[in-house]
C-alpha cells in the first residue's frame, strides 16, 4: 500500500491522543535481536537454546525446574546492557514531550523507551530492570541483579538466599492484569494508533489491536502481519525511519 508520509505527519500533528503499540522491531536497531525473523533468537539457524527450544527455556516450569540453565540462556541471550534507544525510542519521547502521545505500551523488556525519556510505559511482558528475591521480595536493579549472577550462576539474595527473578513475564505465566486493562482503556480511546515492530502473532498481547475504534490505525513493520488489512495505513519499513520521519523531518 503506498503511504502518503506526510499525510501521516499531519496526522500526528493534529493529534493530542496518540498510543503506541510497539515490539521486537522497536529495539532492533539499538543492537537487541527480534525473535522470529531470519536470524532473530527463536529462528532455527540460531540455535541459540541448544537442545531446548528457547520458548522451552523461557518457560515457567522450565525456570522452575531447571534454574541453572534457564539463567545461562537469560543472561547470555536477554539481556544488553550496553543497549541504547535508538531512533523510534527518542522520537516516541519527544512526541510524549509535545504532549501528543498518551502512552507507549511495549512488549519489550529492554527499558530503553524510559532510558529514551518516555514516562508513561506500559510494560506488558515486564522489564529486566526490577529483579525481586522469590522469598523474601527484596528488589536488585540490572546491575545488582548482574552482581549476583557474577557470584553464583543462579542469583541469591544476600538477606536470605532466595532464588532472586527478573520480573518478567515467562510462557505459562499471566500477563499482568492492571497493565493489560490499562493497555485496552488507552488503545479503546485513542484516536491514533500505532502499531510497530511486532509480528502481531503472540497473544494476548497482540489482541490489544482489538480495542482501537478509530479510523487512523498506523502500522508499520517490515514483514506483514495477520492485521495488515484492519490497518488504515501500512508501511513496511523500519520503525526508527518512519517514526523520525513522523516526528522531526
Amino acid at each position: 500500500m503506498g503511504v502518503d508520509v506526510q499525510a501521516l505527519k499531519r496526522l500526528v500533528e493534529e493529534s493530542g491522543n496518540i498510543v503506541f503499540f510497539g515490539g521486537a522491531g522497536t529495539s532492533t536497531e539499538s543492537g537487541i535481536p527480534d525473535f522470529r525473523s531470519a536470524g532473530g533468537l527463536f529462528s532455527p539457524e540460531n540455535g541459540a537454546g541448544g537442545s531446548y527450544a528457547p520458548e522451552e527455556i523461557l518457560s515457567h516450569d522450565f525456570f522452575m525446574s531447571r534454574p541453572k540453565e534457564f539463567y545461562q540462556f537469560y543472561f547470555s541471550k536477554m539481556i544488553y546492557r550496553d543497549a541504547r534507544p535508538g531512533a523510534a525510542h527518542l522520537a516516541l519521547a519527544e512526541l510524549e514531550r509535545r504532549g501528543k502521545l498518551k502512552a507507549v505500551i511495549t512488549q519489550n523488556i529492554d527499558g530503553l523507551h524510559q532510558m529514551a525519556g518516555s514516562k508513561e510505559v506500559l510494560e506488558l511482558h515486564g522489564s529486566v530492570h526490577r529483579n525481586y528475591c522469590m522469598h523474601c521480595g527484596r528488589f536488585y536493579d540490572l546491575d545488582g541483579m548482574l552482581e549476583l549472577a557474577r557470584r553464583n550462576p543462579v542469583p541469591r539474595c544476600e538477606s536470605c538466599g532466595g532464588i532472586v527473578r527478573p520480573d518478567v513475564v515467562l510462557y505459562q505465566e499471566n500477563l499482568n492484569s492492571e497493565v493489560l486493562w490499562k493497555s485496552q482503556a488507552l488503545i479503546a480511546g485513542a484516536d491514533v494508533l500505532i502499531v510497530a515492530g511486532t509480528s502481531l502473532r503472540v497473544y494476548p498481547a497482540a489482541g490489544l489491536v482489538e480495542f482501537y475504534r478509530g479510523d487512523k490505525m498506523i502500522l508499520i513493520n517490515t514483514a506483514p502481519t495477520p492485521y495488515d488489512s484492519r490497518a488504515d495505513y501500512v508501511i513496511p519499513d523500519s520503525v526508527g525511519k518512519v517514526m523520525h520521519s513522523l516526528v522531526f523531518s
